[in-house]
């Protein structure tokens, strides 16, 4: 397959996450509709997590397999292993990080009126991000670092001539970042603000676009080092990002909606990884 179609085809796998976005642009929707999108995009991003950690442990896992028989030695699964602890430790105390720099800089501090409030620098009449928006953002950098990887398994696949299998990648793909869309929104749903499409746009750049660019940088190289590292980064951020999302959501009174929607995200990754599966991806 030559360049220009695989990269085509890494575009369409990545545009799809635009189509959950416009969920963020919800008119005061009401508490309980509130609570029940937050607990849907923990589900969703719970499913991403663990999907994540699957594929990046496969090497290791292949690696143990090769020392256990004879056919490969401790090198690879010591190193497949110190790149797994290196990304998940940096993705998730990276952003650990970034939040008590917020805090110590007072951009992270804000009223008592919960996600969404405005923050004391915006009473003064100089712009500020409000949590929401803020963790709205990690999602999507947490959903980028992923979809690089998706990107990387599109690029070989197609590279090596598996035209069947490219295809079902990136039907396979597209599905799974249609709710991923949504996990990104669900913080401003579920703190009533109104994101404008310029934002929207922006944030569906940062999810979206690395599955273009990780179908360029696949189809000329193949590395299962560089999957291992960008699928446990994406797994320590998109970790520290639930850890949020859970300290909103227990601020609801109405718990069976918390946990109405966890399994409803839950159902929506895994009945996506199911239609993938038995196509055959």
């Amino acid at each position: 397959m030559s360049e220009a179609s695989t990269l085509m085809l890494g575009s369409i796998a990545g545009l799809t996450i635009m189509l959950g976005l416009p969920l963020g642009r919800l008119r005061s929707p009401a508490q309980g509709l509130r609570m029940f999108l937050n607990a849907a995009a923990i589900g969703i991003l719970g499913f991403l997590v663990w999907d994540v950690l699957t594929h990046a442990w496969e090497p290791i896992d292949a690696a143990l397999g090769q020392l256990h028989d004879g056919s490969g030695g401790l090198g690879p699964v010591v190193g497949y292993g110190a790149l797994f602890l290196v990304g998940l430790s940096v993705g998730l105390l990276s952003l650990v990080g970034y939040e008590a720099w917020m805090a110590r800089s007072g951009a992270g501090r804000v009223p008592t009126g919960g996600p969404g409030a405005m923050a004391v620098t915006e009473l003064a009449g100089q712009p500020s991000w409000s949590p929401a928006r803020r963790l709205a953002l990690l999602i999507a950098v947490g959903i980028g670092l992923h979809n690089f990887g998706e990107g990387l398994a599109i690029g070989g696949s197609a590279a090596k001539g598996e035209i069947a299998l490219a295809t079902l990648l990136v039907i396979g793909f597209a599905l799974h970042n249609a709710t991923e869309g949504f996990g990104i929104v669900a913080p401003l749903a579920a703190a009533d603000e109104r994101p404008s499409w310029g934002f929207l746009a922006l944030l569906g750049l940062i999810g979206g676009g690395p599955t273009f660019l990780g179908t360029a940088v696949g189809h000329e190289y193949s590395s299962d080092a560089l999957t291992v590292v960008f699928l446990t980064l994406a797994a320590g951020s998109m970790l520290y990002v639930i850890v949020q999302l859970l300290s909103i959501a227990q601020r609801g009174q109405k718990r069976a909606l918390l946990y109405g929607g966890l399994l409803a995200g839950l159902a929506a990754g895994f009945i996506t990884d199911m239609i993938v599966t038995a196509g055959g991806a």
